[in-house]
This record gives structure tokens, sequence and C-alpha cells, in this order.
């Protein structure tokens, strides 16, 4: 079992003194290393609160995150620093990728954080990356030359350098037109069965949340299994 959540609960306190909002009251969820999932649901049930307490970009107030058997909640912060750079892989709906770096470049960046990595060997595999998402011919173009739907594409490479065992996407085709969220989809499922990345995909396109292997819905604060 790669993932499993059990119990989760996370409430925000409104800052105006207003009433507390319960976000999640005990979600369960449990993956094999190799699946793919979707979390369908109305804005603001909590799907994003689930990747980022997955993701360790967010703490939850009671519950347990095993990701490869490691509690995520209870590691320190040298670890948490690790597991987000290596075992998980995020892309959201907007690509955060720096202007002023290459294609390239910018696929790089989560290894900078290994300074005794192998740059040689990262750089092949970043070229690999995009060869494999389709832009081996825009290594030394910058963000601003491309389309949108390739610096959604740039940012799935970049999630994907430091071969996460899961990888998290946050309303990746938000920000796209129907024609590319498709092809971004596309992609997702071919990295998810060639490369057997681990993905959980929260979206609000019934369409492509078919897509994935799994459908869940988060319903009052629980994720219930779509039957289909």
């Amino acid at each position: 079992m790669l993932l499993q959540i059990r119990n989760l609960t996370k409430t925000y306190r409104a800052p105006d003194g207003g009433d507390a909002v319960d976000v999640l009251r005990g979600v369960d969820l449990q993956m094999e290393a190799g699946e793919s999932l979707s979390i369908v649901g109305p804005s603001g049930s909590g799907k994003s609160t689930v990747l980022n307490v997955v993701g360790a970009l967010d703490k939850a107030d009671a519950g347990e995150v095993l990701v490869g058997g490691r509690d995520v909640e209870g590691l320190g912060e040298e670890d948490l620093a690790a597991y987000r750079n290596t075992t998980v892989g995020f892309i959201f709906q907007l690509h955060h990728l720096l202007p002023q770096c290459t294609i390239l470049e910018n696929v790089l960046v989560p290894t900078l954080a290994s300074p005794k990595a192998d740059r040689v060997a990262l750089r092949t595999r970043a070229e690999k990356l995009l060869d494999a998402v389709g832009l081996k011919h825009r290594l030394h173009h910058r963000p601003g030359e491309l389309s949108g739907g390739e610096r959604q594409r740039v940012a799935v490479a970049r999630a994907l350098i430091n071969e996460p065992k899961l990888l998290l996407a946050d309303e990746p085709t938000g920000a796209l037109d129907r024609v590319n969220a498709a092809r971004l989809v596309d992609l997702l499922v071919e990295l998810n069965r060639a490369q057997g990345v681990t993905l959980i995909m929260v979206t609000h396109a019934p369409e492509l949340a078919q897509r994935m292997g799994r459908v869940v819905e988060l319903v009052d604060g629980k994720l219930v299994e779509v039957q289909r």
C-alpha cells in the first residue's frame, strides 16, 4: 500500500472570530502504487486541502497520512523538506515557472536542493522528460515563448524530475482551454501507465475525472467512492 489516509480532520478558523468551517471530517483513503485517482466535489469542499495535507504543504488537525509506511504528519522539518522534494511531485493550476530561466533550467530547479547530485545524469533525465511531454525542441526557450498548455507540460516534467512516488495534480487544467486540458490529462494518463507513478488529480471537470482509474467525491467532509 503506497498511501493510507485515516480519519483525517481539518477545521479552518475564521480570522474575524466567525464560525469555524469543518472542511475534512474523517477522510479515509487507500491507494496502491501505480493507481490513478481523481477527487471531485464543489468548490470549497476541501479537495485541495486533501492534496495539501498529503503533500505536506498543510497540516491536519487529526488523523494519519502514511506514504510508503511513513507517517507524514510526524516528520521533522528536515525530513519534511526531503519528502516534499523527492517523494511527492506537485502540479498546480498555475505553472509557477521562473520566467528568466529556460525550460530545461526550470525542470532542473527541484534538483538544486541536492548539491551532490549527478548533474549530467539529471540533465539527461530532464531532457528525456521534456521529450516525453513533447517539448524536446523547446529546451532553451523561456516560459514567455510557450503556450499555456506547453507551460503546464513543463510543470509536469518538473514535478517528475526527482522521480516521486506520488504525483499530486491540483486542478492542473483549470487555466487551459478544453483541447489543451484534454491533452494534458492524456499526458498524465500515459505517464501513470508508462512510468507507474501514482497519481491523484483534483478536478471540476467530470469528463476529465473519468479518465482516472478511480473517482472519489468529497461529500460533507468525507471521501465517497463513485461507482462507474
